[in-house]
Order: structure tokens, then sequence, then C-alpha cells
């Protein structure tokens, strides 16, 4: 028995999400041809209460289509400093829409509306870049799957609105916020210009994001996707399994939850263990003590048919989802209180 929970990208699709592809009517979506990635457009914008979406074969490919869209070339745009757009998706940020990142020292890699307003430069003084774009991300990956707060976003808009800044959500893990906040997608899409959302992680699908912006947004974000070669063929296979995890994945988050919760509980009662991140939905961050090799914990756990992640500088990481079974979990739990170093 192998146990992956080096990330929530690693599941398969089960059997039913199998029959929801090979069942997905399917036609050229480079021409908007396709109505099942036209169906999973409109639900996922319906789901926010926005008015358009629009799918992407990756959240890199998303938010980098976002970022282009609300900036031009010389601009800055603000962030955490855990934030994947500066860490996780390879310079895109600089690379396709020539802009720098003003990166803030958040907590768990969220920000706050003075942190957001503090950041931003001057207008009139051309010494240094126009401020114009504020990206959140939630939940935070590098953060441990924290969540923000409701109020907390609403400042930041406020702020927004002040300064005319644009406002993306990189919403990646969004489900999983929704699920353990208790909160309304239809909240979100009042606050933000455009959220990414991606559906091959928590949500169990193979492949797939979606951006969710307003109609009038939507033919310049057309236009670039085609640009970053973002333009599929029958992507409706696809689309079939997002849609199917949309219909059928969402409340089941609630059980990768509290195995990450009872994950982090275990954790914390190790003597090798230094400390563990707070634990709120599927990510469970740790660091063992100082006299302990990150790569002897993942050695030895790989002797045990457990694979996790090293996040570097100390820090371990593991992830719950679809495919991590209840048998699984208690497995994992006795094997790491039996670990001896």
């Amino acid at each position: 028995m192998e146990i992956n929970l080096v990330s929530d990208t690693v599941t398969k699709p089960t059997p039913d999400m199998l029959r929801a592809m090979f069942n997905a009517p399917v036609g050229d979506d480079v021409f908007k041809q396709d109505p099942t990635v036209n169906e999973l457009e409109a639900k996922t914008a319906a789901f926010f209460g926005m008015q358009t979406a629009l799918f992407f074969p990756s959240g890199t490919m998303a938010n980098q289509t976002a970022i282009k869209l609300h900036t031009q070339p010389g601009e800055q745009l603000i962030a955490d400093k855990y934030a994947h757009i500066f860490n996780y998706e390879g310079g895109g940020v600089s690379f396709n829409s020539g802009v720098s990142c003003r990166l803030l020292d958040g907590n768990r890699g969220m920000i706050t509306a003075q942190q957001v307003e503090d950041a931003i430069n001057p207008p009139d003084f051309y010494h240094s870049p126009l401020t114009t774009l504020v990206s959140l991300e939630n939940t935070t990956n590098k953060g441990g799957g924290a969540c923000y707060e409701m109020l907390d976003l609403l400042g930041i808009r406020k702020v927004c609105d002040k300064h005319g800044l644009k406002y993306h959500l990189d919403g990646a893990r969004i489900w999983n916020a929704l699920v353990a906040k208790n909160q309304d997608p239809l909240h979100y899409g009042k606050l933000f210009d455009t959220i990414s959302v991606c559906f091959s992680k928590g949500m169990g699908a193979p492949v797939g994001s979606v951006l969710v912006m307003s109609e009038k947004d939507y033919p310049k974000a057309l236009r670039i996707r085609k640009v970053l070669g973002g333009g599929m063929r029958q992507a409706g296979f696809l689309a079939g399994a997002a849609i199917y995890a949309l219909e059928n994945n969402l409340e089941r988050l609630t059980e990768d939850h509290r195995r990450a919760k009872e994950l982090g509980k275990v954790l914390k009662g190790l003597n090798w263990i230094q400390s563990v991140e707070p634990v709120e939905t599927n990510i469970v961050i740790f660091s063992v003590k100082p006299t302990i090799q990150d790569a002897v914990v993942i050695e030895k756990l790989k002797q045990k048919n457990i694979a996790i992640s090293s996040l570097g500088k100390g820090k371990l990481r593991m992830v719950t989802h679809l495919d991590y079974k209840e048998v699984m979990h208690t497995y994992v739990l006795e094997a790491l209180e039996k670990m001896v170093f």
C-alpha cells in the first residue's frame, strides 16, 4: 500500500468521474463549440455569482492570464512573500507581464488591509513602479492551508477601491476555505475582479482550472489565453471531470480537513518534532528538531511506503486528499507514533 501525501494533486479520477468524462459531449473549444466546457464555465461563474469564466489547463496559466489582464509592463503588484504567483510560477509575472512584485511579510501567507495600504507606491511619484494590482491566495499553500476571514478580504477590497487597484484571488484551494470557514462563494464574487479556481487538487479532477471574471474582461482574457498557448480542442473530456467534482466532491473536503487535523495533533505529541503550524484545512506543515535531518525523516517514511515533501529550511509537508482513505490514515498515524530518532 503506497500512501502519497506529497500533494492533493496526485489523485486519480474515480470510476464515476471517469464515466462522466467518457460520456461528456465535446466540440472544439478553440471555437467555443465544446458544450461541456461551456457548461463548466457557466456553472463556475454562477457558483461565485460572476458573469463569465474561462477554462485553462493549469492554475498557473489562469493566474498569469489574470495578472496580464490587470497590468501593464513596468507596473507592480502586491502579494504576500509566500504567494504562489511569485514562488511557484516560474517567474511568469515578470516574463509574461513585465511586472514586479511588492512582497509583504504576512501571517502564514495572509496580508492585511493596512499592509496593502502602506505598500502602495504614490501614483505621482514616477520614479517607482505604478501599483495596479493586489493578488491574494486562499487557502495559502506555503502558509499551511490558512484561510482568510471575509472581513479581512473586504478590508483589502476597500483599499483597492480607494486607490483604483484591481483585485485578484488565486483560489486554487478556495474550495477548502469555503468548507472550512462555512463561507458563501457569492461573497467572493462580489469582492474580486478575477478568481482562479483549481479542480485538480482537493476536488479530485485530473486536469483543469477556471478563471471567473466580468463580461468586460472576457475578450482580453480569451486573447491572453491564446497567446499563452492555452486553447484546447475537445477539452470537454476534462471539463466533464471538473463538473463532476463541482457537483460531488465539495462537501467531502471536510474528511480531508479532519484527517489533516488528526495528523497535526499526533505530530505535536512526538518528541522529535520541533513545531507544527496550525491546521485549518488539508495541509500540515511541521518542523523536526534541529538535530534531525529532513531527508532522514522523508527516507524513514518512504521505507514505510509513505511519501511526504520538503518545503526547505527545515519544514516538511503532508497534504490529505480524495485518495487518502481512512485505512491509510490509521496506518500513517500509527507509523508516526512508532518512529524513533
